[in-house]
C-alpha cells in the first residue's frame, strides 16, 4: 500500500471517525472502502450512459424482441 495525504474539513473527519469506530475499522480502511464505492459508482454510471447511448444511436424496432414473449411468461 501507499500513505497519501488529504486534506479534509474538521467535521467530515469526525464523521468518518465515528461511522469507522461503529464499523470496527480504521479510518484508512474506511476511506478506501468509500472510495472504491466512489469508483464504482462511477464506472456503472459510465456504462449505463453507454447503454442509452447505444439505444439512442440504435432503438429497438417495433417486434425486434416479439420471438421473447413466451419467455417471459411463467407457467401456472
Amino acid at each position: 500500500m501507499r500513505t497519501v495525504q488529504m486534506t479534509l474539513e474538521p467535521e467530515l473527519v469526525k464523521a468518518v471517525d465515528r461511522a469507522a469506530r461503529q464499523l470496527g475499522i480504521s479510518r484508512s480502511s474506511f476511506a478506501r472502502r468509500a472510495l472504491t464505492d466512489a469508483l464504482n459508482r462511477l464506472r456503472i454510471e459510465a456504462l449505463e450512459r453507454r447503454h442509452r447511448e447505444g439505444y439512442r444511436r440504435k432503438p429497438v424496432r417495433r417486434g425486434e424482441f416479439d420471438v421473447w414473449h413466451k419467455e417471459q411468461v411463467w407457467p401456472d
